[in-house]
């Protein structure tokens, strides 16, 4: 399979700028990788870590010259989804807005469809 440039998942700016941050602390690439694994609250949760690259079945979106990559099976889950970068007085953290979520947890870190 080849890589696919996706209008069905978004990068936020801020999002963006808080990724090429980071990785340009770590030495690594602007990448961020969107995974969505069984288990937390509310039955899914969403996993974030940098990539070095992405891999072939990846969904990628890009904002600012940083890549948000999504594999095929979590893309099922998170189409249509945005993923900002919110910081308030309970802490900073990147935030996943999912349309196909039914339910989602407090923290924001796990959702039901």
């Amino acid at each position: 399979m080849t890589q696919a440039q996706s209008s069905d998942i978004h990068l936020t700016e801020a999002a963006a700028a808080r990724v090429a941050m980071i990785a340009e602390k770590q030495g690594k690439p602007a990448i961020l990788r969107l995974s969505v694994e069984g288990g937390g609250c509310s039955g899914f949760q969403y996993r974030f870590g940098l990539a070095e690259q992405p891999e072939g079945d990846d969904n990628i979106a890009e904002t600012d010259g940083v890549r948000l990559v999504v594999d095929s099976v979590s893309m099922d889950l998170v189409r249509g989804c945005s993923v900002d970068f919110v910081e308030s007085l309970g802490g900073t953290a990147f935030r996943v807005e999912n349309p196909n979520a039914a339910a989602g947890c407090g923290c924001g870190s796990s959702f039901a469809v």
